[in-house]
């Protein structure tokens, strides 16, 4: 899980706004949002860049406890 949706929303874009920032499609945007792609590092440090914020805030794995 990332926090892409999140912070994009916070800092008031559209996928299209936010993928234009940085270079890439709306689908692509859609598709790290819902967790069904992956994103290269680059392409994490232009989004953390393009949010204002660090990529451990924007995709730090919380670890889930097995009970």
């Amino acid at each position: 899980m990332n926090h892409v949706k999140e912070h994009r929303k916070r800092e008031k874009l559209s996928q299209l706004d936010l993928a234009k920032q940085i270079g890439v499609a709306r689908q692509t945007i859609n598709l790290i949002e819902n967790d069904k792609y992956n994103p290269s590092l680059d392409l994490c440090i232009r989004l953390a860049k393009a949010l204002n914020t660090d990529l451990n805030t924007l995709f730090w794995l919380e670890e889930v406890s097995e009970t």
